[in-house]
């Protein structure tokens, strides 16, 4: 299914931006729906998430303005990017082999990344610089590319998690001191969880 939905600060529960882009489907464990429903909508959400340079997504806009039909190819990619790494973190996380071809298509978007990319020394350190002028309408699926493999490196296992809120699915990595967080957000998933507890609690009669 595909739903118009303007981002909020709210949809970005996951702990890192890669997990961020995969919540980008929500209901995954129900009936999932398509929030990325068009390369404008992919701009406001990397903008959203305060990771990209401003600057960069202006150009951005005017390039996919001027060539749509390259900017739905480059969502596409984004889209394929997301759902390999779903399908890989999940696998992870349920012990679980990840899928070869999850794992191909996360490989190949990387090396098309560091293709483009351009080795720099900032700040006493070296790093991969991506610009828009290299990449065009692909740079953020590139830098997405960058992030993902980041994620699968330093992947903390015992805190990332799957939300098992109805209509949820969300990934997320768990920041908190105690390490028991159990929904994507208490404020959505784990108050609709209370509140279907106590409906039930209302229906069964009294003992």
């Amino acid at each position: 299914m595909i739903q118009e939905h303007v981002f909020q600060p709210r949809d970005l529960v996951a702990g890192h931006l890669a997990l961020d882009l995969v919540n980008t489907v929500t209901a995954r464990n129900a009936e999932p729906v398509e929030w990325l429903t068009g390369y404008p909508r992919l701009l406001q959400w990397a903008s959203l998430t305060g990771e990209f340079d401003p600057g960069a997504l202006h150009a951005l806009h005017r390039l996919s303005a001027d060539a749509p039909a390259a900017a739905t190819a480059a969502l596409h990619a984004t889209r394929e990017l997301r759902e390999a790494l779903h399908d890989v973190t999940s696998a992870i996380i349920r012990n679980d082999p990840p899928p070869a071809d999850g794992l191909r298509r996360i490989e190949q978007a990387w090396k098309d990344a560091v293709r483009d990319a351009e080795l720099t020394f900032v700040a006493g350190s070296a790093r991969v610089q991506l610009t828009v002028e290299t990449s065009g309408l692909a740079y953020l699926n590139h830098e997405l590319a960058l992030r993902s493999v980041e994620l699968l490196r330093d992947l903390p296992l015992a805190r990332t998690r799957i939300c098992p809120g109805p209509r949820c699915g969300w990934l997320f990595i768990d920041h908190s001191r105690g390490g028991q967080r159990r929904w994507c957000d208490m404020a959505t998933c784990g108050n609709a969880a209370k509140t279907a507890r106590h409906y039930q609690r209302k229906r069964q009669p009294n003992s």
